[in-house]
């Protein structure tokens, strides 16, 4: 459905995405999850056509998106950030305004109005000044703003930004129900809302992809591991790691950085197994000065943190 390779952008000398590559298919809800700054807004615009990348190709159905492009777009429903609203005017105008704009038929224009404000919950805000509404409200305009043409993919950027608890989890049930027709591409920063909407998630760091995995394999690292985060002080890593690496069970040391005279370690080991005793006695044997201990089961915020964080 989606193909892009090797997309590149720059800004001046600033790459803002790096050699990344997408394989979406039909019918997939995909998450594209990164810190603010990571490149997903660049992307979606390069996705979209609406941004030209510096290097690489975009292929829609087997279109490309240099050569073809009003066709692609036809294929395309976007809502950016900041949805492009008409404050002054009443949503069915609006939104009848934008079939016009899209080509759509008169006839149909009805059927497509009246089949986008039952699917995005508007029916009760259509003959209301869009200035008026909510701000999850808007953003139910502006999906159906998005859906009016029918697109085969809906493209939506940080579609629940601002909203409150009770407005996100409306516009995410709208948006698994437009999922099951059509192939949707949303960012976001939250983790728990791609968790709970997507089918998959594309984790992108400093304009490179770190992750791209199914939602179950994603969750499948959550709480295979445990970690115990220390803090020693006046200590040598080299020494240290030696030590705790060589206790049965230890997987991985790692050095979180120095704070003035403090050397920070995180000693990772199966969840199956509590090593905290053993990690102490160690400690204690060497006369380390402890200044923090404390432990850590293996999170989806900390596989996301584990991602995302800079080198």
């Amino acid at each position: 459905m989606i193909n892009a390779e090797g997309l590149t952008r720059f800004y001046g000398t600033q790459c803002a995405v790096d050699n990344i590559s997408l394989h979406i298919k039909k019918g997939e809800i995909v998450g594209l999850l990164g810190p603010n700054g990571a490149g997903k807004t660049t992307t979606l615009r390069m996705l979209t056509g609406f941004l030209k990348p510096s290097a690489g190709k975009i292929r829609i159905k087997e279109l490309n998106i240099d050569e073809n492009p009003i066709k692609v777009k036809r294929l395309i429903g976007y809502l950016p950030e900041s949805a492009p609203l008409y404050n002054e005017m009443l949503a069915y105008d609006y939104l009848r305004y934008i079939a016009a704009i899209r080509g759509i038929e008169k006839g149909q224009a009805d059927s497509r109005l009246k089949h986008v404000a039952e699917l995005c919950g508007i029916n009760d805000a259509m003959h209301k000044p869009i200035g008026t509404l909510s701000k999850g409200y808007k953003q139910r305009v502006g999906l159906a703003h998005a859906m009016i043409d029918n697109p085969e993919i809906l493209v939506l950027d940080e579609p629940t930004s601002g909203l409150d608890p009770n407005q996100i989890v409306e516009i995410r049930d709208i948006i698994r129900e437009i999922g099951k027709e059509k192939t949707v591409i949303l960012s976001t920063h939250i983790l728990s809302e791609a968790e709970a909407t997507c089918d998959r998630i594309i984790i992108i760091n400093r304009g490179k992809i770190a992750a791209d995995e199914g939602i179950d394999t994603l969750m499948g690292r959550v709480g295979k591991e445990s970690f115990v985060n220390i803090a020693l002080k006046d200590a040598l890593f080299d020494n240290v790691r030696d030590v705790l690496a060589g206790i049965a069970g230890v997987t991985e040391v790692i050095q979180n950085g120095i704070d003035q005279d403090l050397l920070k370690v995180s000693i990772c080991f199966d969840a199956k197994r509590d090593l905290r005793e053993d990690i102490y006695k160690e400690i204690k044997k060497h006369d380390w000065i402890l200044m923090e201990f404390y432990y850590e089961v293996q999170t989806l915020e900390k596989v996301f943190r584990d991602l995302t964080r800079e080198n």
